[in-house]
């Protein structure tokens, strides 16, 4: 995957990052943006030697210098505030203190400088109040993903598609597509496995592309994601809560970028995703994590993203069956249907503690329970429901039982 000429800073400063961070090679990971390691070892020696301003050809200047005055300060308060409309006066004052800036005052007295200038809008701040969050352990633990609806633009629609880590609210993808198409995010998410390596699990929503319900509600974008390693989990149907994160983040995308442009087509909506994005992850101040960047606290998943999808590897005691075109097998004496998304595929049954009550696994996952203790046999889906910030603690939910994998 080459680096694109319009981001091609955004591109080197994220190589670098990960490259630094040690937690995979640097012959992997010029492998994962598509260059040869002479140039990736290049740009690693220019950053140790001239930081930011090695990676590219023109010099960096800094936004404003630490020896300014008290009114110096202030107008860069009202500049920064400018340039990020929506940013209180903690985000305002770490990013000022990020770049250098000596003799910052508190956040409170931030907050003021803006509004000294009719900067704020006193209706604002009493939308803003505490809550409690829940994140993951450690970066590719999880993460979330979903389309965040469409948009309009002069030439159709566009449809943007956002990836998150559950620990650091690091923006891993955020683009512009032209439909939301199994097809679509599967590719999307292809791209993402070959930079960052792989998560150990997915949370998503209910319905097309992501998952259906009951036995056959199982999709193409599921079987892939098994074969490939992740098991994809999904929010609780109706709690948009589950998928906090998400939200808050197509919150802060919708008021910070979208509803302020007007966008020709989808090449302005990428070249506006890809800035913003950067802003996001390196720039921007997260409450949640303690006014740090996302960035900060980020490190690529050292699993790598396998080049030939894997084969079921089936438990020494499963029996074993191959999934008919319509999605169904037969297995002692019963036809049980399953999900034309296994078509082709095995799956393994094995026995449970309870006789004539079976359990079935595709890879390492179990995707069913079978009871053929009654008439036709009765298949029920085992669809662990993904955990969101206000359930964390609280392991599945939506009536299904932890699966050990």
């Amino acid at each position: 995957m080459p680096w694109k000429s319009g981001t091609i800073m955004d591109h080197r400063q994220e190589f670098v990052r990960l490259a630094e961070a040690g937690d995979v090679s640097v012959a992997e990971l010029c492998r994962r943006f598509g260059v040869s390691r002479q140039t990736g070892h290049l740009y690693l020696r220019r950053h140790r030697e001239a930081g930011e301003s090695g990676l590219a050809d023109r010099s960096r200047r800094p936004l404003s210098s630490p020896a300014r005055s008290d009114a110096g300060i202030e107008a860069q308060v009202v500049a920064l505030r400018g340039a990020h409309p929506f940013w209180g006066g903690r985000k305002l004052a770490r990013r000022l203190r990020d770049l250098g800036v000596s003799g910052v005052p508190s956040p409170s007295t931030v907050t003021e400088i803006p509004r000294r200038h009719g900067r704020l809008d006193p209706a604002e701040a009493p939308k803003h109040r505490p809550f409690q969050r829940f994140e993951r352990s450690a970066p590719n633990e999880l993460w979330q993903m979903d389309f965040k609806g469409h948009i309009a633009m002069d030439r159709g629609r566009c449809h943007p598609l956002t990836v998150l880590d559950d620990h650091c609210r690091y923006s891993l993808g955020l683009v512009a597509r032209a439909d939301e198409t199994r097809v679509t995010v599967q590719s999307h998410l292809t791209s993402l496995f070959h930079r960052y390596g792989l998560p150990g699990s997915m949370l998503c929503d209910n319905g097309s592309p992501w998952g259906g319900s009951g036995a056959e509600g199982w999709t193409a974008l599921e079987v892939w994601l098994m074969r490939v390693g992740v098991r994809l989990y999904h929010g609780r149907p109706r709690h948009p809560q589950t998928q906090g994160k998400e939200e808050r983040f197509h919150r802060t995308l919708t008021l910070e970028v979208l509803q302020s442009n007007r966008f020709a087509d989808l090449a302005a909506c990428r070249g506006a995703f890809d800035t913003w994005r950067r802003i996001y992850n390196e720039e921007r101040p997260h409450e949640a994590l303690g006014m740090a960047v996302p960035a900060s606290r980020y490190r690529a998943s050292p699993v790598c993203f396998p080049e030939r999808l894997a084969e079921p590897d089936d438990h020494a005691t499963d029996q074993v069956r191959r999934m008919s075109r319509d999605g169904a097998v037969r297995f002692q004496g019963r036809r049980i249907k399953m999900s034309r998304a296994f078509a082709g595929l095995d799956v393994g049954f094995r026995a449970t503690a309870t006789d004539g009550v079976w359990r079935v696994y595709f890879m390492r996952f179990a995707i069913a329970e079978v009871d053929l203790r009654v008439s036709g046999a009765t298949v029920v889906a085992i669809r662990p429901r993904g955990v969101g910030d206000d359930k964390e603690r609280s392991g599945l939910i939506n009536g299904n039982e932890p699966i050990t994998e």
